[in-house]
């Protein structure tokens, strides 16, 4: 007879357990729980609780402490990356025709302009800026103006990103005109030209970290807040405008908003999708 492995409800996870499971990612890789929901976070660990039958969180923590693949198995739950071209396309056609004017009228680019994508995932959203720039500011590009930073926590998923290899799935909002002149394809999936993926440069970064970024005009952090406690986002808002300062424009997801004192750092630019400039 064959035994399905129940559900694990996240108060089963013992604050002892979750924190020893904390201890175990941040020491051997450099991935710290600090300021994430704890309810969101133990949801996703009971997911390999059940996945590797482990009959307790407690001996799920045993496993992992000894096993490296499924330490791999859990980051990769944790950080969940679900991302393609030009997603929310609303947001991208806002970006390219009216934020990104605003931000060449507005700022000082005696040093180019400078974009940074947090949370970047395998790379989608920072080549989809840098597909815009190159359509529509190609005089930048050509004068070395243009720099995309991209960061993401998860140090496999942006080794994919700098390979960018895309199934079609991710390619569904891309223009065929982008496509014919951008992609080729290998097999059943498309690489993105070397022209675009050289204006972004990948690091990995922890939003725990400080500083969240450097100085930025542009920074795009599209649902990623929403994991971490409210506290941790005003605290993470606060170095955004400070990275940003006066001028700088900010890109949230559509379920993310400004709250308590990062309201009183940035004025809203258009409140459907998101997007605050410093004051």
């Amino acid at each position: 007879m064959l035994t399905v492995p129940r559900a694990i409800d996240p108060e089963e996870i013992s604050r002892e357990t979750f924190d020893s499971i904390g201890r175990i990612l941040k020491d051997r890789c450099g991935f710290s729980l600090d300021g994430y929901k704890d309810k969101c976070v133990k949801r996703r660990i009971g997911i390999r609780v059940r996945a590797t039958q482990s009959p307790t969180p407690e001996a799920y923590g045993a496993l992992l402490s000894r096993n490296s693949n499924e330490l791999d198995h859990l980051l990769k739950v944790l950080t969940i990356h679900v991302s393609h071209f030009f997603r929310n396309p609303t947001t991208f056609e806002k970006l390219a025709y009216e934020i990104l004017p605003l931000v060449l009228r507005e700022r000082c680019l005696d040093r180019g302009i400078r974009v940074a994508s947090v949370g970047c995932a395998s790379g989608e959203e920072p080549y989809s800026l840098a597909l815009i720039m190159k359509e529509q500011f190609p005089d930048l590009v050509l004068q070395g103006e243009v720099s995309i930073e991209a960061s993401d926590v998860d140090a496999t998923t942006l080794e994919l990103a700098r390979q960018a290899l895309y199934h079609p799935d991710r390619l569904k909002e891309v223009p065929p005109d982008l496509m014919r002149r951008w992609f080729s394809r290998e097999g059943e999936r498309y690489r993105l030209s070397p022209e675009v993926r050289e204006l972004v440069n990948f690091c990995r970064t922890d939003l725990n970290d400080e500083p969240a970024t450097g100085p930025r005009d542009l920074i795009l952090c599209r649902n990623v807040l929403i994991y971490f406690e409210r506290s941790r986002q005003e605290t993470i808002l606060n170095r955004f405008a400070d990275a940003l300062g006066p001028g700088g424009v900010l890109v949230l997801g559509k379920s993310e908003s400004l709250f308590a004192s990062t309201r009183r750092r940035f004025r809203t630019i258009c409140p459907v999708e998101r997007i605050y400039q410093v004051i």
